[in-house]
């Protein structure tokens, strides 16, 4: 009660007008400081939110040092179960090369699967897919020798595919899984579009057109689903397998075993470059870290060794980041 005495006589001698003034400036500023609060968080809300959908969409550098990228070509990559494909910079349909097995391999394997141990069904070569053989040998292809009659097991023709990258069965397996070539590549089309590979075009199984074009960042998308399947990363995990007519085989990918690389696909010619896409596993701030991804466009005269080199490198760049 004492203390607040004075305050009933000393309030009488401050003028009304004066207490008036004096609380409105004290409400200007308060209410500007709330709203200089709300605007901030406000802000940064958005500017979170606007990284996430960056984050979302894969866009170049996703807070990335641009370092991790390849100086040449496009490339991406997502880390283990993630959702996110970290985009490099200029990402553009371009020639992909034989990195099209990929999908290639995708849906012989998602029509026919094949369990641990098994060879599938066979398939026996005919006089026509010797005279397919002989034309693309011509044209300097990517193939294996083959005779009429001879008979492959699925896995056998995948082995085929995916390590020497055969060509030439390729289009054997496009026959024999949808009937025809252009059925065939119809269906990876459309599986590529369910994948959100919006900037992929498919015009052949194997890759050797250069209307097959599409972006590291889709490629990223089909590599990742296919090493979920076992099968497929049963087989670009093999360093060699033996043929019936055509013998040993050996994988493309010389990096395998090497730094943690596990596969995937090599690719190259003029068009393209070199390209290779990958995975591997590294120790990334004492976690198991897999690493799936894709370089296009390496230069050099060898373009194999250009595309594994810069995969090599990039791998070494993520994991020390």
């Amino acid at each position: 009660m004492t203390s607040s005495a004075p305050a009933r006589t000393t309030t009488p001698r401050v003028p009304r007008v004066l207490v008036a003034g004096l609380l409105a400036v004290a409400a200007a500023i308060v209410g500007a400081l709330g709203y200089a609060s709300r605007a901030s968080s406000s802000s940064t809300t958005a500017s979170t939110v606007d990284v996430h959908r960056r984050a979302d969409r894969g866009l170049p550098g996703d807070a990335l040092p641009s370092t991790v990228w390849p100086t040449d070509g496009q490339a991406a990559f997502v880390e283990s179960a993630a959702s996110q494909v970290h985009a490099g910079p200029n990402q553009h349909p371009a020639a992909i090369a034989s990195v099209a097995k990929v999908m290639t391999a995708y849906l012989v394997l998602r029509d026919h699967p094949l369990g641990p141990g098994q060879d599938g069904p066979t398939i026996t070569l005919t006089e026509a897919d010797v005279a397919d053989t002989i034309r693309r040998r011509r044209q300097q292809e990517s193939v294996v020798r083959i005779a009429a009659g001879e008979r492959l097991t699925e896995r056998q023709a995948l082995q085929a595919l995916l390590l020497p990258s055969a060509n030439n069965i390729a289009a054997v397996l496009a026959r024999w899984d949808a009937g025809s070539t252009d059925r065939f590549v119809a269906r990876m089309n459309a599986t590529a579009q369910s994948l959100g590979m919006r900037d992929t075009v498919y015009t052949d199984p194997s890759g050797y057109d250069d209307a097959t074009v599409s972006t590291a960042a889709d490629q990223v998308r089909i590599v990742d689903r296919a090493m979920r399947v076992p099968t497929f990363a049963s087989i670009v995990g093999t360093p060699s397998a033996t043929l019936p007519v055509a013998g040993t085989v050996h994988n493309t990918d010389t990096l395998l075993g090497h730094g943690g690389f596990v596969g995937v696909k090599t690719g190259s010619d003029d068009a393209a470059g070199g390209c290779f896409a990958f995975q591997a596993v590294r120790w990334i701030g004492g976690r198991r870290t897999t690493i799936t991804g894709v370089v296009l466009g390496q230069p050099g005269r060898d373009q194999i060794a250009a595309g594994l080199a810069a995969a090599d490198a990039m791998v070494d760049r993520i994991a020390a980041r």
